[in-house]
């Protein structure tokens, strides 16, 4: 697998705790993903501060909103 995504979150958040979860057997196939701290940019926390976590292709740009807590729901999006 040799896509590359950002999570967009934040810190203390559950919600993005259990996102990386479920992403975390992508990553041990070779998903590269990028954990975005949205508190950090004015313009992320407008964005995504109501939406996180968010998962986005850097190739596509397209974005997977939570709830992606099935397995299936995100190889589905990284095809």
């Amino acid at each position: 697998m040799s896509a590359e995504c950002q999570l967009f979150g934040t810190l203390g958040c559950h919600l993005c705790e259990v996102a990386e979860g479920v992403l975390m057997p992508f990553v041990e196939h070779g998903l590269l993903v990028e954990l975005v701290d949205i508190a950090e940019s004015e313009a992320l926390f407008e964005t995504y501060g109501l939406r996180i976590p968010v998962l986005r292709r850097v190739d596509t740009g397209a974005e997977l909103d939570w709830p992606f807590d099935d397995a299936d729901q995100v190889a589905a999006f990284l095809r």
